[in-house]
């Protein structure tokens, strides 16, 4: 039976159940051996957070998935997303840091212009970021300076000092993202051969005039990714968006069909997945520099 979950929609909340201060009413860091002793406890955030584990702690439960929680290990969670340890009715000594920070605090300021930026806030929690020792040093510096903000009274430069660091925190949070796709070359070169794969069982059959074209979120879904997630290892390793990616495989595989005399044009583009046949002529031309009907009579 699925075990209650906690609405925490404000950082008052969360620093009242957690038994901490409320230091600013939009944003919170706090260093969890300073936290009293707790048990387990899964909750929904109306709120942006990013965690750092420093030890082993129980295997973290995040959305449908469980996740073994690593020392040195950054998840990062955006409003409306559900995280946490099943309660087992153990008690515990957490160790870390949390940044809780709500919408609010963002609203207006540079930061929350390109939020969506940081997509690594709608991966899944066994695409978390894993640091070295000094990237883990970095990052818990980053969490100080944010801290020591909190602990000024406020006043007029708070806000803009305060989403400055936060921002100087994800920008690392990327930086670090970027070498981990680099380290992990090798996982991610049989993820792409998984998506080539998987696109050419698509064509190959009836599914694609029956369901449509593949959406990136569909392929992610098939490789067991986000699509957020899916989609940046894509654009690391090849150049182009999984978008561009599915196009160029398309077109490459429409090239053969549009030689078949057999087949009219309205007939291929069926049966690679469009719905309107212009709709295939204008990419088909986009990527070939020719529409169909060109291309065939250029091939004979």
């Amino acid at each position: 039976m699925e075990k209650k979950i906690l609405d925490i929609a404000t950082v008052d909340a969360y620093n009242k159940l957690i038994g901490v201060e409320t230091l600013h009413p939009l944003v919170s860091v706090i260093d969890m051996s300073q936290a009293p002793r707790m048990r387990h406890m899964r909750h929904t955030f109306g709120l942006y957070a990013v965690f750092l584990k420093e030890v082993k702690c129980g295997d973290l439960r995040y959305g449908r998935h469980y996740y073994d929680y690593q020392e040195g290990t950054v998840v990062c969670i955006a409003p409306g997303q559900v995280v946490g340890v099943e309660d087992n009715g153990e008690v515990f000594q957490p160790k870390g840091w949390v940044l809780l920070f709500h919408p609010d605090l963002i609203r207006g300021t540079a930061l929350g212009q390109h939020i969506k930026e940081y997509t690594f806030f709608s991966y899944e929690s066994n695409e978390a970021l894993h640091l070295s020792e000094r990237e883990r040093e970095m990052v818990i510096e980053c969490f100080r300076k944010i801290r020591h903000e909190l602990e000024h009274a406020i006043d007029r430069h708070s806000k803009r000092l305060i989403t400055i660091n936060i921002e100087m925190l994800l920008d690392y949070c990327l930086r670090f993202y970027e070498r981990q796709f680099v380290t992990r070359s090798e996982v991610n070169r049989d993820v792409l051969t998984r998506f080539e794969r998987l696109l050419d069982d698509y064509f190959a059959g009836e599914r694609a005039q029956r369901e449509g074209l593949p959406t990136v979120r569909y392929c992610a879904g098939e490789l067991c990714l986000s699509p957020n997630y899916f989609g940046d290892l894509v654009k690391k390793e090849t150049g182009k968006t999984a978008q561009e990616y599915i196009q160029l495989k398309l077109i490459g595989m429409a090239k053969e069909r549009v030689m078949d005399p057999q087949k009219t044009i309205s007939q291929v583009a069926y049966e690679m997945g469009f719905q309107y046949p212009q709709h295939f002529t204008r990419l088909f031309k986009k990527v070939t520099g020719y529409t169909p009907n060109e291309y065939r009579m250029r091939a004979n």
